[in-house]
């Protein structure tokens, strides 16, 4: 009787564990003004996104272009047989006050097998945060949605050389069209600093 009991008392903490993780992501995706004023509906659980040297980015902290100009490692609960398509974005662009070009896209990849990124199709090469430093904080978001299966996207390969395909993107249109299941997600934001140009230059943006 005693172990019963213990079962299921390791089974409601089990429950209750995954339940403050989905309460974790819809709170921040409400406490940061992103559901419902940007998206419908919040991910199921927040995502694991790590830069350089360990550093853990999400929760809504401020993180600087420089601390994420490079490719982060990505993770979520996934099922092993499921594919999956990662995007980055940032909503605020140019600027929360006048995001005319919400979303800007800074990273796609598609038919993802479970968490393994390194083996999914890239649609856009990631970039980091290069908002004007006229923008002020602004929000970038990752978002993993969870495919029917392995599919043939017809969207274009996309360069971070160029801006075009980047500006007025939207992640919620996509899974629409692919039929997809928002899973996972974490936000940030970021204002400019000095290792913007460099990145806006990669672009062709003098300003």
């Amino acid at each position: 009787m005693w172990h019963k009991l213990q079962r299921i008392a390791i089974f409601c903490l089990v429950i209750a564990s995954v339940k403050a993780e989905d309460n974790d992501a819809d709170k921040l995706f409400r406490d940061m003004e992103v559901v419902p004023d940007i998206f419908e509906e919040s991910p199921k659980e927040l995502l694991k996104v790590t830069y350089e040297n360990g550093l853990d980015v999400g929760g809504g902290r401020e993180f600087t272009p420089t601390e994420t100009k490079d490719e982060p490692k990505v993770d979520w609960t996934a099922e092993p047989d499921a594919y999956y398509t990662l995007i980055m974005s940032t909503l605020d662009y140019p600027s929360r006050e006048n995001p005319a070009l919400r979303e800007w896209l800074h990273w796609l990849v598609v038919n993802i097998p479970g968490t393994d990124i390194a083996k999914g199709d890239v649609l856009d090469p990631y970039v980091g945060p290069l908002t004007a430093k006229s923008s002020g904080l602004v929000r970038d978001v990752f978002l993993v949605y969870k495919q029917p299966g392995k599919q043939a996207f017809d969207e274009p390969v996309i360069t971070n050389t160029n801006v075009t395909g980047h500006e007025k993107f939207s992640s919620p249109k996509l899974a629409k069209k692919y039929n997809m299941e928002l899973v996972a997600g974490n936000i940030f934001q970021a204002r400019w600093d000095e290792y913007v140009p460099i990145i806006r230059r990669q672009f062709g943006i003098l300003t």
